[in-house]
């Protein structure tokens, strides 16, 4: 199952839907790779914590850029924290775990946060408009993503409309281009992915 959230299970409705879900479940990991200057340190990694132990998960961290991905398959649970996606997507394809992906999200609960969820779709062209200066460091030349969401989101959308000029308009513009329809959800807000069908929590 794969659960794409704009900022992690951070409303009582999402944390209700996974103590459901995770009620025979015991094991959970972070992935702490997208955050490339922090890791573990990453403000949002106590947070993050505190909302998997509140629905009856054990804790643990992991790094593709150090981690073998098969130890993902020692979870219940594998949470994909946010920071860059340009740099995430990047490890994640040093590290070949696109089958272990694959079966993660076939036999467990697969949880992406914010570029954890972008990673996760076709591509993240979308993400690339909005924010370039990311991949500055990274020289991510090829924008596609794992395909294994057959959506696509853009997160955080109330708070980054202030943020980003055109941020709507610049949505509305790939949307066209491209023939497809983005899900704009908020923070505490999350989309349910199961095989071509999703819901929003």
């Amino acid at each position: 199952m794969l659960i794409l959230t704009s900022n992690g299970l951070s409303s009582d409705k999402i944390i209700g839907e996974m103590k459901e879900l995770c009620e025979t479940l015991s094991k959970a990991v972070i992935v702490t790779t997208a955050s490339a200057e922090y890791k573990e340190n990453d403000w949002h990694i106590p947070r993050l914590t505190g909302e998997l132990k509140s629905v009856g998960l054990s804790v643990d961290y992991f790094d593709f850029d150090y981690e073998k991905p098969e130890l993902l398959l020692n979870y219940d649970v594998i949470e994909i924290n946010g920071g860059n996606p340009f740099y995430l997507l990047s490890s994640m394809r040093k590290s070949n775990c696109e089958d272990i992906m694959e079966r993660l999200i076939q036999e467990k609960i697969v949880v992406g946060v914010s570029a954890g969820s972008i990673v996760l779709q076709k591509n993240i062209n979308l993400i690339a408009q909005y924010s370039p200066e990311l991949n500055k460091d990274v020289h991510l030349e090829d924008f596609s993503g794992f395909g294994f969401s057959p959506i696509e989101l853009l997160p955080h959308y109330s708070r980054f409309i202030t943020k980003f000029d055109r941020f709507e308009e610049k949505a509305k513009e790939y949307e066209l281009a491209n023939n497809c329809k983005v899900i704009r959800i908020d923070d505490g807000q999350a989309v349910v992915v199961n095989s071509k069908d999703y819901w929003i929590i």
